[in-house]
């Protein structure tokens, strides 16, 4: 589950890197910047969205601070 994360963070870093390049390269008369930046947008949903089914599946806990307990 590590690795997914990692790679999931990896790709959201890559696509806004890619985002600025097209931004400086195009000065933005191209979509590019704006396809880059709905991907980051659209792989950070995604992670978001799978680290809540795998804390509900139980495939990742939570060592939070406890609720409630003083």
């Amino acid at each position: 589950m590590k690795i997914v994360i990692v790679v999931a963070f990896v790709l959201i870093i890559g696509s806004l890197a890619s985002a600025l390049v097209f931004m400086i390269r195009d000065r933005g008369r191209t979509r590019n910047t704006v396809r880059a930046l709905a991907l980051r947008v659209g792989f950070s949903i995604a992670l978001f969205l799978l680290i809540l089914a795998a804390h509900y599946l139980g495939w990742i806990q939570s060592t939070g601070v406890p609720v409630g307990v003083r």
